[in-house]
């Protein structure tokens, strides 16, 4: 802006100040010229007024600069001081002699024949009829000009230093406080009233962006918060694949330490699936793509991203769908334990019938085959009972409502019933603490207790022990104690799995379900409780329940 200012006002002085000088160097030479002709008219009215342009001698004798002809009345040349007699041509028909004929004076310019220059010529009519003419050369416009040529270089030469200097000197005091406007507050500057118009522009315009961009603002915020809170991870790419936005989560569930805007994502996961998805998603086509991260498992979502009907890049969506493929893979496993669980008894139960059926039994045998039948179906009976237990506990529908149940007394039944397959293996049973009630369901609490003291005499060793103590502090809670064989470290999370056994072969012959551990552990959360373990193969376990 400074650089157009000065510029402007420097070719403004320039053009002043040729104007001026043409325009003096005009003045000038129209000055010199009527001054010229205002001195040849009154030298012709001086030699008038003498009378003594009659005597040629007279005139002869004059040192004068003009030109001075005398012609008779029909235009013949008497005399001229710049030439002989009779070498001039007749001069009647010019113009300044015609007029001086008609009127008594007369006056041309024109260039003279003879000088070969421009020259005012003045003409008078004496008394006696003759004209008398006088002449003097005008000085032309460049003349003029070259004449006043170094004065006016000289002249322009101070005018453009001082041009100059003042342009300088006018734009840093224009420039100065347009430069000082604050744009944020632009109705502050009032130095200049032609601006004004602009500055309220300006402070409009201010206030237009400012709402504009406090609404991206927001948006910004409430999309950031938005992706960050979520657990599904979320990234924005473009057609080379480039990052342009992601949120915590995609890093976390990618196994990445760090992204940069404007890296590729395929850097982020190398797999074949991913790369799938992403491709397809710029290409076109909206897809879904598994993909497993150690023993992790995610669903690939990813969408293309259009801009003006042509693809700008793609939008691509992670979910961890670990515990929905951890459930099937159990509910697969279930259907597979239970198929296997009912097949074994329902193949005896066949076997035995068909064996009494075909007449292979004898009649004395009878009742013994009957009553392997009858065992095998109790087996059943016990198993469908524990998943009809299970399945109420999981969907939260057991059909009885929650009462006071003192766990010292059904603790103190449960041995009570045990008590004589503990003393098949010679253990001493012993309950210890005192009456605590706690809020729940007694059967559950008693199928639970039951379970753990169970199996604390099954997998107990000859002569040992079982200990069930009950106590309220610091929490509620009851734990069942044995000097069996314990549990190895690496299955003792799994041990809550439904059908799952340590030792299939020996617990095989021990008998039972394999489902009493994992009614445990569903029988708790029910009543919002928890359930830890700490065992030691050899030394024997113990399983505590407790209510916070």
């Amino acid at each position: 802006m400074n650089r157009r200012i000065f510029s402007s006002m420097f070719l403004l002085a320039l053009l002043a100040v040729a104007a001026t000088s043409l325009l003096t160097a005009l003045f000038y030479y129209r000055t010199s010229e009527r001054q010229l002709k205002t001195e040849v008219q009154n030298e012709a009215d001086y030699l008038k007024a003498a009378r003594a342009p009659a005597d040629e001698d007279y005139l002869q004798a004059l040192d004068v600069g003009s030109h001075i002809s005398l012609f008779s009345p029909a235009g013949d040349v008497l005399f001229d001081n710049r030439s002989e007699r009779g070498k001039l041509e007749h001069h009647g028909q010019r113009p300044e002699v015609e007029a001086a004929l008609r009127h008594g004076h007369g006056e041309a310019i024109r260039m003279s024949d003879s000088l070969a220059r421009k020259t005012y010529y003045y003409a008078l009519r004496l008394p006696d009829g003759k004209i008398l003419r006088v002449g003097k050369t005008t000085p032309s416009v460049f003349s003029a000009l070259a004449s006043l040529l170094p004065w006016m270089l000289g002249i322009a030469l101070v005018v453009v230093v001082l041009a100059l200097n003042s342009a300088r000197t006018l734009t840093e005091r224009i420039a100065e406080p347009i430069n000082a406007i604050d744009l944020e507050r632009p109705l502050e500057f009032g130095l200049y009233d032609e601006i004004a118009p602009l500055l309220t522009k300006i402070r409009r315009r201010n206030d237009l962006v400012s709402r504009q961009m406090s609404e991206l603002r927001q948006q910004q915020q409430a999309l950031t918060t938005i992706t960050e809170n979520m657990s599904e991870g979320f990234l924005i790419v473009d057609q080379r694949t480039d990052i342009l936005s992601y949120n915590k989560s995609a890093l976390k569930l990618l196994g990445a330490q760090r992204a940069v805007n404007g890296q590729s994502v395929l850097t982020l996961n190398r797999s074949e699936s991913f790369r799938k998805a992403v491709d397809l998603a710029l290409s076109g086509y909206h897809n879904q793509q598994p993909l497993q991260i150690r023993d992790h498992y995610y669903q690939v979502l990813a969408n293309p991203v259009y801009h003006q009907d042509e693809i700008a890049g793609a939008l691509i969506i992670i979910v961890d769908v670990t515990e929905k493929e951890e459930r099937e893979n159990m509910r697969r496993e279930f259907t597979a334990n239970v198929s296997h669980e009912l097949k074994t008894p329902l193949t005896s139960i066949s076997g035995f019938a068909e064996i009494i059926k075909n007449g292979f039994v004898k009649s004395e045998d009878i009742p013994a085959f009957a009553g392997k039948i009858y065992d095998q179906s109790q087996q059943m009976i016990v198993l469908v009972n524990d998943i009809i237990k299970l399945s109420q506990l999981d969907e939260n529908s057991v059909p009885v409502e929650k009462e006071a149940v003192d766990l010292y007394a059904v603790a103190a039944d449960v041995l009570e019933q045990l008590k004589g397959t503990a003393k098949e293996k010679n253990l001493s049973c012993e309950l210890q603490g005192e009456h605590l009630e706690v809020t729940g369901v007694r059967s559950i609490l008693q199928e639970m207790i039951y379970n753990l003291c169970d199996n604390a005499i099954k997998y107990n060793k000859e002569n040992g022990n079982v200990t069930v103590a009950v106590s309220s502090k610091p929490v509620k809670k009851i734990s069942v104690s044995d000097t069996g064989i314990g549990i190895p470290a690496a299955y003792k999370e799994r041990v809550f799995e439904r059908f799952f056994r340590v030792d299939k072969s020996h617990s095989r012959q021990i008998g039972g379900t394999g489902l009493g551990l994992s009614i445990v552990k569903h029988g708790a959360s029910y009543h919002n409780a928890k359930v830890s373990l700490d065992s030691k193969p050899g030394a024997g376990t113990t399983v505590t329940i407790s209510w916070q």
